[in-house]
């Protein structure tokens, strides 16, 4: 007996809500598209893209204590990964250490917990930090990981100025879509600037900010939100910069981006596309950047977590590896591939493997690097980019119309328009009108066989020891000295970085930092 395959609906359309015609044909003019490499960067930011260097290969990994991590770190490198992304625990991202009553039953648990100077050293450990880039994906907390990989590395005789890498540092979207900020957005936007200053003025080859949609997507974005609302943050960072009296020049080199590459493949393709093409005219007409570099949107991808499945993990790796052909083809700088089985737990040392091995298959055996934007040209590809620019374009406009992107998020806007869009995706999924196979449609009953990742269950104890014995052999006067002056430093227009540094090398620890911090800019609770 044959199974029948699902109904098909009678229209088509992307997950954008822009309808797909069966063929496509020329416009009434074919537009002349520049070379990639040129403004305004539509089909890339270089001239032959990969053909000249692959794009950096980057899991992003994190769990449990630095040891472990790093240990995984090591493992990914050994097999052929090309640079480092570290995820961090909760208390980590909002400001706790690992013995504050807040960290119960998270240490660990969704990324490594870091809490002192002593924990980067170990995370870091046998990390040629001069070679090897390293991206850290925090944004609340993100000056105090950042000072703490800068003493690491003075440590070691390495000047901050050879450190390459990058900080997410993006606190606006956490307001949006993921929720782990510490202090109102005055004062994260403050920071977030700050770092901004610092790098730019001594950390030259490090990224300050990653401006990121990827979460906006994962909350539930369509494509054209993604762009629209990500791009928004990225005026409203821009404009801080420059009222402090930065270079926009020199702040938009060390700008990036870090967007989502979802299922709809060729929508995909032509969103970082168009992304590329709006942000380039951004850069050059509101800001008045005049380097190229400066005018390049820059991005890592990561494959969509919020599409994976618990049922039949195994659909997982077919899920990833498209998407990850669609980051590439779109032309990502780099990429993160997901694992088969982070529906049910951090993935384990098997799945991370056949994660890096997608990405090393599409480099290497699939001839897809040999050409930059070989979508270009095509009339469907085009026509997608034209139409996601302009509805990304509708959505900046009503953002700039609401007084920018802080105040569209304090009036919900941003927030009800995600909120909306995710409502009708799931709605489609309930009604079948979007399949998701092995799950809606083609279902398999079966529990998941594959072996999952545990957390040892004492973790924050030993944590908590660890912290302890930091506590007593630390000079108690340098501690309480370096955080009087950070805490009297933020009622000043002072850039906070170097007193954060300051701080993290008398080994004060992130949560005693974020508390100093915290005592004058106060603890942001959303509106209800």
């Amino acid at each position: 007996m044959s199974a029948k395959h699902p109904e098909r609906k009678a229209d088509f359309s992307t997950t954008s809500g822009i309808p797909v015609a069966p063929v496509y044909g020329p416009p009434s003019r074919d537009p002349e598209l520049p070379r990639p490499g040129e403004f305004p960067f539509t089909r890339g930011i270089h001239g032959e893209m990969y053909r000249g260097r692959l794009w950096t290969m980057r899991q992003y990994s994190g769990f449990g204590t630095a040891a472990e991590t790093n240990r995984r770190f090591r493992y990914l490198l050994d097999r052929g990964q090309t640079g480092l992304s570290c995820a961090f625990d909760l208390p980590t991202q909002m400001g706790f250490d690992a013995d504050d009553a807040m960290a119960e039953g998270e240490v660990g648990k969704v990324g490594v917990s870091i809490a002192s100077i002593e924990d980067m050293r170990e995370l870091l450990e046998g990390i040629p930090l001069e070679q090897v880039t390293l991206s850290m994906t925090i944004n609340s907390t993100a000056a105090v990981l950042l000072a703490l990989v800068v003493a690491v590395a003075e440590e070691r005789g390495i000047d901050a100025s050879k450190l390459g890498g990058t900080v997410q540092n993006d606190v606006l979207k956490e307001y949006i879509a993921r929720g782990t900020y510490i202090y109102p957005p005055a004062a994260s936007l403050r920071l977030a600037t700050d770092i901004v200053e610092h790098c730019v003025k001594s950390m030259p080859k490090w990224n300050p900010i990653s401006i990121s949609g990827y979460h906006i997507r994962e909350a539930g974005s369509t494509a054209a939100q993604e762009i629209g609302f990500t791009l928004a943050n990225g005026v409203a960072y821009l404009t801080h910069c420059v009222k402090r009296g930065l270079d926009v020049n020199a702040v938009g080199r060390q700008v990036s981006f870090f967007f989502n590459a979802h299922n709809n493949f060729l929508e995909e393709v032509a969103k970082f596309r168009a992304a590329r093409r709006l942000w380039a005219g951004i850069m050059k007409d509101r800001f008045g950047a005049t380097d190229p570099r400066a005018q390049m949107l820059r991005f890592h991808a990561q494959t969509a977590g919020s599409t994976l499945t618990a049922r039949e993990p195994e659909n997982n790796v077919t899920r990833v590896a498209l998407q990850a052909m669609a980051a590439t083809l779109g032309g990502c700088q780099s990429l993160h591939t997901n694992s088969r089985d982070e529906a049910l737990a951090l993935p384990t040392e098997d799945s991370v493997k056949i994660a890096l091995r997608t990405q090393q298959i599409l480099a290497l055996e699939t001839g897809v690097p040999a050409v930059a934007d070989p979508f270009g040209g095509s009339w469907f590809v085009e026509r997608m980019t034209d139409e996601l620019e302009k509805r990304a374009k509708e959505y900046l406009d009503r953002v700039d119309a609401l007084g920018g992107a802080v105040a569209a998020i304090q009036a919900g806007f941003i927030q009800k328009e995600i909120e909306r869009a995710a409502y009708d995706a799931q709605l489609a999924q309930d009604r079948k009108e979007a399949i998701v196979v092995g799950v809606n449609e083609f279902a398999d009953e079966a529990a998941p066989s594959i072996p999952t990742l545990k957390i040892p269950p004492k973790l924050r104890e030993r944590a908590s020891k660890r912290l302890a014995t930091l506590r007593r052999k630390r000079s108690g006067e340098a501690v309480k000295k370096s955080l009087g002056t950070l805490s009297d430093a933020t009622r000043s227009e002072v850039n906070l970085v170097p007193l954060i540094l300051a701080a993290v090398r008398a080994r004060a620890t992130l949560g005693e930092i974020c508390g100093a911090m915290k005592s004058s800019f106060g603890k942001y609770v959303p509106p209800k």
